[in-house]
């Protein structure tokens, strides 16, 4: 369930029993701490004894509730009437244990606290956030002057201590409440909460349907030359602001710092990049965007930069900072910082560029005031790509500049589902731990296809339903230049079914989107895709194909090279076979994690279909209900 339900009287009756701990953790099933067992037993007894002495008893109390489509979850969603109007009323509360907080560096939006490791978002930020993300994604909200109000309640503070959390202006989504400001905070919930049930309430909102959620470059062209269209929550805020701060700071004090932002597949990194480059741009920074990617930086071009080369002109890549002025940029922002590769010279490098002793990672801190890496160690499909937060670290401080490093815990995409994610890491054995069954969360539909037909035929509904599918696989089969006459062999073969694979250059062959645009052309349904045109993007519907290259062999998945017909797999002594093992599975981690919707498997091997079948026993599909969206 997406939240632990009960009244406010459940809630204390909960609390002073000593259960109430044990109730959430049972209910919202996911592994709990003894760190988050201790606040839910301090910070909801102290909301808990609140609404009693409100007189809101039957107020209804979500706590942990998750965000649609993301794996987020806020503490406390308090739901029933409003006293003037009887109609629904909801109210956000972030419950925070700090005793002291001091604002970063005179910012009104990051804040230091106490035994905490670096810079915080304000927690009037963090609150009001969450209640913009709520507006724009459910329905129950939808054409509402006043859907939804928010406060950040500090129990433990006193005002002095927190004196700085008002420096910033409050609105009715973003107050701050200190324990010394109880009274207040009571008056505050009777202003927006009747003392009746809000049971009907809270059914309407756990039941409410889902606007699908914003394609990155169907938003991206707007993002650059209007205003943030992209709802940034916890720690792409906090990734967000440090990047502006940063840049101030250099400006004011001349000081050259950099930031690393890690994290998985739809954690947020690219919005957060375009977010920062849109904002940046618009304040007539000098900025740009670089990725190793040439699918995802030719597609950046056409969507955002659609219509101004000045806009296409912020997308470059990572080899293009070879002979760039030093500290020429205020910001440049490396998206898919785990491509960064040992040199910039490769092939095409003109010999008087061709110094091969330095490395790429210099060049591109050398090339702002401000380098941003953002990054997903499990993405490394390549050889000869070492990306990591370790070593763009290590590098910075070798160099004397500060690092900043956020991680972004959440999950943005495969319908927010961080069992999903987990599920992927256990069966491909990247996070140490063992293959586990899927039995289905509700946010995510993982399904195992009985032939590549099937898969086909179930992708092409969803298609011409008018959501965005593709088929993907490893590379198992040769891959054949178009024939003469402009159509493409194709070269994926499986049994009597047979399909091209995306197309090798950005040029279109008859029909056929160029590589660059095999994601986001629609006419890219048809061709089978490679890795390196499906990473960075993502689609509502995924099928992926597992080749011969991953297989499974008594009661677990190993990797098979000699089944790749990827050409940098072919000498040993380039690649050894635990770096070839390791690509291999991050290559289809990528790939089974396009999808936001839904994910169907296949697999070319009978044992490692029966291997799928004993771990994907789904009881559960897919319950979120989206509204409609015109094909």
């Amino acid at each position: 369930m997406s939240a632990f339900r009960t009244s406010a009287d459940g809630l204390l009756r909960y609390a002073v029993s000593g259960t109430l701990a044990d109730r959430i953790a049972e209910q919202v099933g996911h592994n709990v701490s003894t760190a988050e067992r201790r606040s839910w037993e301090r910070s909801l007894t102290v909301l808990g004894q609140d609404l009693a002495d409100a007189g809101l008893g039957q107020v209804e109390v979500l706590v942990e509730y998750q965000l649609p489509l993301t794996s987020k979850r806020i503490d406390v969603m308090l739901a029933g009437t409003h006293p003037k109007t009887a109609e629904d009323s909801y109210v956000v509360v972030e419950l925070k244990q700090w005793s002291q907080a001091e604002s970063y560096e005179e910012s009104d939006r990051l804040v230091l606290v106490e035994h905490a490791r670096g810079p915080r978002l304000h927690p009037g930020v963090q609150v009001g956030d969450y209640c913009e993300y709520l507006t724009d994604f459910l329905g129950v909200l939808a054409h509402r002057r006043s859907p939804i109000v928010g406060a950040a309640y500090l129990h433990n503070a006193v005002d002095r201590d927190v004196n700085d959390l008002f420096l910033r202006r409050p609105t009715e989504q973003s107050r701050i409440f200190t324990k010394q400001r109880r009274g207040q905070f009571l008056d505050y919930l009777r202003t927006h909460l009747a003392p009746g049930s809000g049971a009907a309430a809270a059914d309407r909102l756990l039941t409410s349907s889902v606007r699908p959620s914003k394609h990155l470059l169907s938003y991206a062209a707007a993002e650059l030359k209007e205003r943030s269209h992209f709802t940034l929550l916890d720690e792409q805020r906090l990734a967000y602001e440090l990047v502006l701060h940063a840049v101030e700071r250099a400006r004011a004090a001349d000081r050259k710092s950099v930031v690393v932002v890690s994290g998985g597949p739809g954690s947020g990194k690219s919005v957060i990049a375009l977010s920062v480059l849109g904002e940046l741009a618009r304040q007539q920074r000098s900025v740009m965007h670089a990725t190793g990617s040439r699918s995802f930086t030719q597609t950046l071009r056409r969507y955002a930069g659609k219509g101004s080369t000045r806009l296409k002109n912020l997308f470059g890549y990572f080899n293009s900072f070879m002979s760039a002025e030093r500290n020429g940029l205020d910001v440049l922002i490396c998206d898919e910082a785990h491509r960064i590769r040992e040199t910039s010279v490769n092939r095409f490098t003109p010999k008087a560029k061709r110094d091969k002793s330095r490395p790429q990672i210099d060049e591109l801190i050398a090339a702002a005031r401000v380098p941003v890496f953002l990054l997903d160690e499990h993405q490394v499909v390549k050889p000869g790509e070492l990306g990591s937060v370790d070593v763009i670290s290590a590098y910075a401080k070798q160099l004397d500049l500060d690092v900043e490093v956020v991680s972004l815990h959440d999950q943005f995409r495969c319908g927010g589902s961080e069992e999903y994610e987990q599920w992927v890491l256990g069966l491909l054995g990247l996070d140490g731990g063992k293959p586990s069954i899927w039995t289905g969360d509700g946010r995510f539909d993982l399904r195992l296809a009985e032939s590549p037909e099937e898969m086909e035929a179930f992708l092409r509904a969803k298609q011409a339903a008018g959501e965005t599918a593709r088929m993907s696989a490893g590379y198992c089969w040769p891959w054949s230049d178009p024939r003469p006459d402009d159509s493409l062999v194709p070269d994926v073969q499986i049994g009597g079914w047979s399909r091209p694979w995306n197309v090798k250059s950005d040029r279109s062959v008859g029909d056929a989107p160029g590589s660059a645009y095999w994601a986001t052309d629609p006419n890219g349904f048809g061709q089978v895709g490679c890795v390196y045109t499906a990473q960075g993007f993502e689609y509502e519907w995924s099928g992926v194909i597992v080749g011969p290259d991953l297989v499974a062999r008594e009661g677990r998945l190993v990797t098979q090279r000699t089944e790749s017909k990827d050409p940098a797999f072919r000498s040993r002594k380039q690649l050894s076979d635990f770096e070839a093992d390791r690509l291999i599975r991050n290559t289809y981690k990528v790939l089974m994690t396009r999808g936001m919707r839904g994910t169907l498997l296949y697999s070319t091997d009978p044992e490692t279909r029966e291997y799928l079948a004993s771990l994907v026993q789904a009881h559960r599909g897919l319950e979120t209900v989206y509204e409609a969206t015109a094909p």
